[in-house]
């Protein structure tokens, strides 16, 4: 609060496609899709269509005893898209609540067939799944939500496969993905009172954009089947194209027992969540006793304008081929994104489809972090909105999550621009710190 009274909040009118307007009229690129969720660019004609012909229909009704066409199809589109096994989808508000949905559906699937120990979750010490108390429960950053802890229901955690800094003490070279052993020595202690284990696959957003192999979720889908425990995948932050796949789970073909959406499912102009789940779990609640009734709900569940927009999204991907385009786009991000270890300030670049990061660090061979006080990343950010793209920091880390629709011509600016403002406010901490 202290922040916001000393530096106030960018008052924006307006957006269009990569860029934001403030009310001077100066414009900021994107480049972090508003938190992730704007994929085709801001004020898709598209969208707006969607949104304009659904509010002439219905704008809401409430999602128990009812239905309409648009959840209906939005349902069957995501299960086509969706690992094999999803098939069956419920609807939320959130990514929080997609979450939370997952975990209830999970917890009560054991309760219900009679396996009533299976009560935990096991998540990565440093995962991140939203802010309700559950979702907070299997997440592992502190700096959001270490004040509640007193509130959290119990989980086990485990190392993050966080290469760059390794909690095991390995190197890429000797490494054998040896952080899942104690993953799997908790599996296979407790793997009784276990009901789930949750993560984001391929990519550990909030928790420091951690990019991570391949085959560690690929082990992991083979561990959890093992010992009879569900895998929820969180692709809230990875769905829809992020990675350069529709969900970063399709690269090593896991197929999960949930699968939690939002974010990109709209676009980022409603809210919206999804969890999908299997017809194994659905079963367990199909039943006369009412105590296996799946008791959980939202006002805005399936809302008809959010679902008539989700649609207009997929079908963005189908009539502007995005995946197909964005190949082209990721390789040029890709090549740019290794100018930045020319930096001495930048300790470890990574890059997946079009996400990057870069993490700051004072050392580059000790890999010293800066301190809380230092807040270079700050100072990156200010220096960043000078030059009109928005760099918005997570602690040491600096990272673009770009939208798809974004054109070579204006990566080219977002790349030569943030190397500039990183490369100057690098050149400053080196002159202040060798006087």
């Amino acid at each position: 609060m202290k922040d916001c009274e000393k530096d106030p909040p960018i008052l924006i009118e307006k957006a269009k496609g990569t860029r934001l307007y403030d009310h001077e009229g100066r414009f900021y690129y994107d480049t972090i899709s508003s938190w992730w969720c704007n994929i085709h660019g801001h004020n898709h004609p598209n969208i707006k269509k969607a949104i304009k012909k659904q509010l002439s229909l219905l704008d809401h009704v409430l999602f128990a005893g009812f239905t309409h066409k648009n959840a209906i199809e939005l349902a069957e589109r995501l299960i086509s898209l969706a690992p094999r096994s999803l098939n069956k989808a419920f609807f939320s508000d959130n990514g929080s609540t997609a979450v939370e949905t997952a975990l209830k559906m999970s917890f009560q699937y054991w309760q219900n067939i009679g396996k009533r120990d299976k009560t935990r979750f096991i998540c990565l010490d440093r995962g991140y799944h939203g802010d309700t108390i559950g979702a907070m429960s299997v997440s592992g950053v502190d700096l959001f939500n270490g004040i509640f802890k007193p509130l959290f229901f119990s989980s086990y955690k485990s190392p993050a496969p966080y290469c760059y800094r390794c909690p095991m003490g390995k190197q890429k070279t000797t490494c054998n993905i040896d952080c899942l052993k104690p993953l799997e020595d908790t599996l296979k202690n407790d793997h009784q009172k276990i009901a789930a284990l949750i993560l984001e696959p391929l990519v550990m957003a909030a928790g420091g954009m951690i990019i991570y192999p391949g085959e560690y979720l690929k082990r992991i889908e083979r561990m959890v089947k093992k010992y009879n425990i569900h895998l929820i995948l969180d692709e809230i932050a990875t769905g829809f194209g992020r990675t350069g796949k529709m969900f970063a789970c399709e690269y090593v073909d896991a197929d999960p027992d949930f699968m939690c959406l939002s974010k990109g499912l709209t676009s980022g102009s409603m809210a919206l969540g999804a969890t999908l789940t299997t017809n194994k779990v659905y079963e367990a609640f199909y039943d006369d006793d009412k105590k296996k009734t799946f008791y959980h709900g939202h006002t805005y569940t399936a809302n008809p304008i959010a679902c008539s927009v989700a649609l207009a999204s997929l079908d963005i991907f189908k009539k502007e081929n995005t995946l197909r385009r964005i190949k082209k786009i990721m390789s040029l991000f890709h090549k740019r994104m290794e100018d930045f270890r020319k930096l001495s300030i930048i300790g470890d670049v990574r890059y997946i489809g079009m996400i990057g990061a870069m993490e700051l660090v004072k050392n580059r061979k000790t890999k010293e972090a800066f301190g809380g006080k230092e807040r270079i990343g700050l100072e990156i950010y200010k220096e960043g909105l000078k030059r009109n793209i928005l760099l918005r920091p997570l602690g040491n880390i600096i990272y673009l999550f770009l939208p798809l629709c974004i054109t070579e011509c204006e990566l080219d600016f977002v790349m030569n621009e943030s190397f500039k403002v990183i490369s100057k406010v690098s050149a400053r901490y080196i002159q202040e710190h060798t006087k």
